[in-house]
């Protein structure tokens, strides 16, 4: 199992997410559709070569965006961020997969 972080403007949350469950993630159990989130204030700067979805190139910009958490199964994984990069506004969206150990 893993767990996935990403971080997603406000303006995307739910396309976002509902495109990840699609996908097979957010699965504990009998329960479907399973994420934690905090809303928090992310900052980058685009630099040459960028095509920004939000701000400029050269210019620091600082958005409202969610950290969102899930769960994801082994088998579905590759599935999952595949879905993530298609979904998400960003050019590069900011997301980290590590795994799970159940004991």
């Amino acid at each position: 199992m893993y767990k996935l972080t990403v971080f997603i403007p406000e303006t995307a949350l739910e396309s976002v997410k509902t495109a990840l469950f699609a996908a097979g993630a957010g699965s504990i159990g009998n329960y479907q559709q399973c994420c934690w989130q905090v809303k928090g204030e992310g900052q980058f700067t685009p630099v040459a070569g960028s095509t920004p979805h939000i701000g400029e190139q050269d210019k620091p910009e600082k958005v409202d965006e969610w950290r969102v958490e899930m769960v994801v199964d082994e088998h579905v994984i590759n599935e999952v961020i595949s879905a993530l990069k298609q979904a998400h506004p960003y050019e590069t969206p900011a997301y980290d997969v590590l795994q799970v150990l159940d004991f």
